[in-house]
């Protein structure tokens, strides 16, 4: 693709200085001012530069042109435009007044600069995480992921074209300690916005804390990890809706997707037929580069990914608590390319059902249809993530089951669908447990955390006299 140049110490404290002293203009500019400059951004990638931000995300992470066009294009414009949406709908929320008294809410900015740390998978959530908090009146310094850099810097230029003033929004290519030792020390941190791996996210909360007497208030964490999504199949499903929903999403954007099915359960009633077809599906998957658009399946993102998947196949290929029934094949002589490959375990709990793998690799387990319930215990238990997860039934009774039963095991819960493909305004996104804070971007509730309210009362005729009428003397 090409080179960019690693920032140093230096410039993650130029950021900073740039940022803060773009601060009080920033907040100061009325709100309706802000959101203009997010609302053309929105218009500038829906028209002249949708073509070229598409193709940016498909070069530099490796996405066939469907996939580009619904997270490039289609997310990242409605995170700007709902944003704003969102943001007016708070700020309309005000206090009651009382006989005498006036009384309003201030939504604050908070006070210093927000850290906005963003992942490779998703040009909509790099974009979205910087500028949600910007379009609250903060200043930002934004470290996207090395592998993302080259949509990044074009989404940079956009904001730029659409108005956005210097300071309010600083990029920089650094590395993570150096950036942590920095940022994290820094009397003015005010939150930190994140998308990535559960441990760097673990990481960053210890150091956070760590360093909490240096800062001048509590620093807001928000952050969306990791996930082990899981797709239940009840004996009354759909074969050809079952296996529709584990092949997209297992496999559309190479698994790279922390919302992406990665255990399914299948009944025993259903276990053959699903197999047979789900195996001859993944069969007609055409692999190879984004530039030729009959590809299904294209590169893994880097060699460090292609090389973590790599291992966990060649272990399942030789362990006895499990069988690969298609795929397993990796080639890297030109491009990371990891065939699309489901394996079968013997075990619920084997290795590749519980742990975060981030590629093309779907693992079933089958069960006795006959134990649905005791299943359902199963996949709640199974993993510390939970992000994600659907259920397949056309039995009404299973799918209310299903629902309560695994009410704390996804933040977004899909039925008779793949558990990807949060739309912003429908299904706001996030989960709990090991996978985040659910703070739900796409949502007023993620605009909150980077608001501080103050609460103003104007008393507007004061008592002249301390006395309470109680204190009066008998009349007599």
């Amino acid at each position: 693709m090409g080179f960019f140049h690693r920032g140093e110490e230096k410039h993650i404290n130029q950021a900073i200085d740039a940022a803060l002293k773009a601060k009080s203009g920033w907040e100061a500019m009325p709100w309706e001012d802000r959101a203009g400059i997010f609302l053309k951004a929105a218009d500038l990638i829906a028209q002249k530069y949708r073509a070229q931000l598409n193709a940016a995300t498909m070069l530099c992470q490796s996405k066939n042109p469907y996939q580009a066009e619904i997270d490039s294009a289609c997310e990242l414009i409605d995170f700007l435009r709902f944003n704003v949406h969102f943001l007016s709908e708070i700020y309309r929320q005000q206090p009651s007044d009382a006989p005498g008294v006036k009384n309003r809410t201030e939504w604050r900015p908070l006070e210093g600069f927000v850290l906005a740390l963003t992942p490779f998978n998703f040009t909509a959530i790099a974009g979205n995480l910087p500028t949600s908090a910007a379009l609250c009146g903060n200043v930002v310094v934004w470290k996207p992921a090395d592998s993302q850099v080259y949509s990044a810097q074009l989404v940079m230029k956009i904001l730029k074209e659409a108005g956005l003033p210097d300071g309010v929004i600083n990029l920089i290519y650094v590395s993570g300690p150096k950036l942590g030792k920095i940022v994290f020390s820094h009397p003015d941190f005010a939150g930190i916005h994140f998308t990535g791996s559960s441990a760097v996210f673990n990481t960053i909360w210890k150091t956070i804390g760590e360093n909490i007497s240096r800062y001048k208030s509590y620093p807001r964490i928000v952050g969306e990890t990791g996930g082990k999504d899981f797709v239940v199949v009840h004996k009354s499903a759909n074969v050809d809706e079952a296996v529709t929903a584990l092949a997209r999403g297992a496999f559309e954007y190479q698994g790279q997707k922390c919302s992406a099915a990665s255990r399914a359960y299948i009944p025993s009633n259903l276990a053959d037929k699903i197999k047979s077809k789900l195996i001859a599906t993944v069969k007609s998957f055409k692999m190879g580069p984004v530039d030729d658009f009959s590809n299904y399946i294209n590169a893994v993102i880097d060699e460090k990914s292609f090389d973590k998947i790599a291992a966990y196949l060649k272990a399942a290929a030789k362990d006895r608590k499990a069988s690969i029934l298609v795929g397993g094949n990796c080639d890297k002589t030109e491009g990371y390319f990891i065939e699309p490959t489901i394996i079968e375990a013997k075990d619920p709990k084997y290795v590749t059902m519980c742990e975060e793998i981030f590629g093309p690799v779907l693992t079933i387990y089958v069960y006795d249809a006959e134990k649905f319930e005791q299943t359902l215990d199963l996949v709640d238990s199974t993993s510390p993530y939970a992000l994600t997860g659907s259920i397949l039934a056309q039995d009404r009774t299973a799918i209310a089951l299903a629902t309560e039963k695994l009410r704390f095991a996804a933040g977004n819960f899909y039925v008779n669908d793949k558990p990807t493909g949060a739309v912003v305004g429908q299904q706001p996104f996030g989960g709990a447990r090991a996978s985040g804070t659910n703070d739900k971007a796409g949502s007023a509730l993620n605009l909150y955390r980077w608001l501080s309210a103050r609460s103003i009362k104007e008393t507007l005729n004061p008592p002249v006299d301390y006395t309470y009428p109680f204190l009066a003397e008998d009349a007599e």
